[in-house]
């Protein structure tokens, strides 16, 4: 029996059924978990920093304030985010994979950094109440969400009036010549890398697909004002391999 087309989304370059989408997600990020970090600086080259240096400029975070950090994984954005905020502002790293959010919270215990709350959860219905944050970013995991308009809602909704997210994800491309060594670059040398680092080339394969299935910068501006947020801009960075999007209640 054929499925209903409102019933699927892409896997990568899969199309499977939306209930399995997560499933699959959490399966590649049990895999890499343990080695994300290594892989992330690897794959970038460093550059990743300063991206997420950049979000946190933007994000305007002051002290006091409260802020939560969706897809936290291994906990770049909140080190620094409760570094920003001082004791009695307050950070949370949310993670739909329990891997993930164990190593984050390992990583940052083990740094000295004991604010942060740590929360299982999913984008798409935050368990939060409303007008909660004044912040709230999500770095290179709004891709991986099965339904991103539920998400974005969701975001809006736990944010303060005035409060602003970030959306930092691989985009578009802006140069032609850096789109083909780019393409060449994630469907030959990362899986390659993935199967060295993590004897895992199939997840890293996916990484490059669910990069290419993700909306192009417009497209997610468009999303977000959809969603509620107004003011709505986005920031190239690297040629435009990677976008920061920012809205605002």
């Amino acid at each position: 029996m054929s499925t209903p087309k409102d019933d699927t989304t892409h896997f990568g370059y899969k199309t499977v059924r939306k209930e399995e989408k997560a499933g699959k997600v959490a399966e590649v990020f049990h895999s890499v978990a343990a080695k994300y970090d290594l892989m992330n600086d690897l794959m970038s080259m460093g550059i990743h920093r300063l991206w997420k240096r950049f979000t946190i400029t933007l994000s305007g975070v002051r002290r006091g304030q409260q802020v939560l950090d969706i897809a936290g994984g291994t906990g770049d954005l909140a080190r620094v985010f409760v570094r920003e905020v001082g004791a009695n502002g307050r950070v949370v790293l949310a993670d739909i994979n329990e891997s993930m959010l164990r190593v984050g919270r390992d990583k940052l215990i083990d740094g000295g950094y004991s604010l942060v709350e740590y929360v299982q959860a999913n984008a798409e219905c935050l368990p939060f109440a409303d007008n909660t944050f004044d912040i709230v970013t999500i770095a290179f995991g709004l891709r991986n969400v099965t339904d991103k308009d539920a998400a974005l809602r969701s975001m809006y909704r736990v944010l303060k009036p005035n409060g602003r997210l970030l959306v930092l994800e691989f985009s578009k491309p802006i140069i032609e010549p850096l789109s083909k060594v780019y393409d060449a670059y994630s469907f030959s040398v990362l899986p390659a890398m993935g199967q060295l680092i993590t004897q895992d080339a199939e997840s890293y394969r996916y990484l490059a697909e669910s990069i290419r299935m993700h909306p192009n910068q417009e497209t997610l501006k468009g999303m977000m004002q959809e969603a509620g947020f107004g003011h709505c801009d986005y920031h190239n960075l690297t040629g435009g391999i990677v976008a920061l999007h920012r809205g605002y209640k």
